[in-house]
């Protein structure tokens, strides 16, 4: 069997049996669950949880150079400056999931992120500051701060960041690499 038919020992198992050059087994491996620190990491991970909603994962991992492109690099200030010629512009990109909805909610949730700023300097300082909590709390929390944020999108955003568990089994070799990183939610259930 070759690796990329082989099942990984240890591995989650929706990736177990990806080959090597599958997005999915790359992101699980190289990004999953492990910490973002910077703001324009933390909010394009938060943009592209909310267009997967209704879509597969894959869909978003293949069309992440698009978005990248499409949303200036995320920065956070030329985002929330964005009016209807930017709209217009997004909803003609075929590159990106164009929902409406979803990229007004990308446009105003970093005008609600520049509004943190007196409080918080950064979208991971305020993650800092509301961590650790369950992950019900972590949602009452989103839906009162950002728009398009239930509790599957809250989850998942959370889990890829590091800040809950859940990104890998027990045993998976890359939830190590995750932790050793500095995944937040190991550093809250670590003794003192």
């Amino acid at each position: 069997m070759s690796e990329s038919t082989a099942t990984l020992p240890g591995y989650c198992g929706w990736v177990a049996t990806r080959p090597p050059d599958d997005p999915n087994r790359a992101y699980h491996d190289r990004e999953y669950g492990f910490p973002i620190r910077d703001e324009r990491g933390l909010f394009r991970l938060l943009v592209l949880e909310i267009n997967q909603a209704g879509l597969s994962w894959s869909t978003v991992l293949n069309k992440r150079a698009a978005f990248d492109r499409a949303y200036e690099g995320f920065d956070i200030e030329r985002i929330a400056a964005y009016g209807s010629a930017d709209v217009e512009r997004l909803m003609a990109d075929a590159g990106i999931i164009r929902n409406r909805r979803k990229i007004d909610a990308a446009i105003e949730n970093a005008r609600r992120l520049l509004a943190l700023r007196p409080a918080y300097p950064s979208f991971g300082a305020w993650l800092d500051a509301h961590h650790p909590r369950p992950k019900d709390e972590w949602v009452k929390t989103f839906k009162r701060t950002f728009v398009f944020t239930g509790g599957e999108i809250t989850g998942e955003f959370l889990m890829s960041s590091g800040y809950i568990d859940g990104a890998h089994v027990p045993g998976c070799p890359v939830r190590e690499r995750a932790v050793a990183a500095g995944a937040a939610w190991a550093r809250a259930t670590s003794p003192a």
